[in-house]
């Protein structure tokens, strides 16, 4: 009886280990002009999944709880493991990482790519 509880209780607290979430952060830069001071603010997103597809230097698939989300590389994108130290070997379907890009859905910029271990 207290196995079948204990599984129970494991079977439905699973889902909420794998969870994924999108998180939203803004930074606020201020430059200092003699005649007038202007902010600028802006909005980095991030995206969690696993890699589908990987074409170095052009298009990165990630598979996310909102299905398939394609994002296009630029010449800026970094790809990096957690600890901050560029990757070099191509990613390969099925790796966890987190995307981080600016902007909207229809222009957004990818910053850096994250590959979780």
């Amino acid at each position: 009886m207290k196995k079948t509880i204990i599984a129970l209780v494991c079977a439905l607290a699973a889902p909420l280990a794998f969870a994924q979430t999108s998180t939203t952060t803004t930074e606020e830069t201020t430059t200092t002009n003699k005649p007038a001071t202007t902010t600028e603010t802006t909005t980095t997103t991030y995206t969690a999944g696993t890699v589908t597809t990987y074409e170095p230097g052009k298009t990165i698939v990630v598979r996310s709880d909102q299905g398939p989300v394609s994002f296009a590389l630029g010449t800026a994108a970094r790809i990096v493991d957690t600890t901050g130290k560029v990757v070099t070997a191509p990613l390969r379907p099925g790796e966890k990482v987190r995307v981080y890009y600016a902007g909207p859905t229809e222009s957004r910029t990818v910053e850096r790519v994250v590959v979780e271990q």
